[in-house]
């Protein structure tokens, strides 16, 4: 499994995941500028994610849902605020409506950075921030945060396909 830490901090308001892969950062970051590759891990195992809208530019937007083992849709979106391909991104995350609309505020915002290391391994940090204990409490009640350490322990195997040609 890639995932080497996962530390939820209520003082700071942020989740921390941290997961090492023996694969280069251009490799790496295509765990999330393929949409199809985002699909097969971004819902935490038995959750499939389908990406409606992908674009992966600053101001752009990533709707998606999630559909849960019981045939239950979860919807949610993103706001790109920042991208620096293959080290980093951010983005708001939030809820969504069934047209796939936010539903309130953003949840929280996250901050992937991908570090290389010696070799061709790769570090990824992502940082959850969010705005308020509320907001954090409403995460950890739902789980999201215990899903997204799973969902994450999946990238392995999306790695280990073949490069999309």
């Amino acid at each position: 499994m890639t995932v080497v830490n996962v530390d939820l901090d209520p003082e700071a308001l942020t989740l921390t995941i941290v997961t090492e892969f023996d694969e280069p950062a251009e490799r790496v970051w295509q765990v999330w500028a393929d949409p199809r590759m985002l699909e097969r891990w971004w819902g935490p195992p038995g959750f499939p994610a389908t990406m409606v809208d992908h674009d992966l530019t600053p101001g752009g937007r990533v709707t998606y849902f999630m559909t849960a083992p019981d045939g239950e849709v979860h919807r949610g979106w993103w706001r790109v605020t920042d991208v620096d391909a293959p080290h980093s991104l951010a983005f708001e995350d939030g809820f969504a409506d069934a047209n796939g609309q936010p539903d309130g505020d953003p949840a929280s915002s996250l901050e992937v950075r991908l570090t290389s290391a010696e070799g061709a391994r790769t570090t990824m940090t992502i940082v959850v921030r969010f705005a308020s204990i509320a907001d954090m409490e409403r995460i950890i009640a739902t789980g999201t945060h215990e899903g997204m350490a799973r969902a994450v322990g999946q990238i392995d195997a999306v790695l280990a396909a073949p490069p999309a040609r």
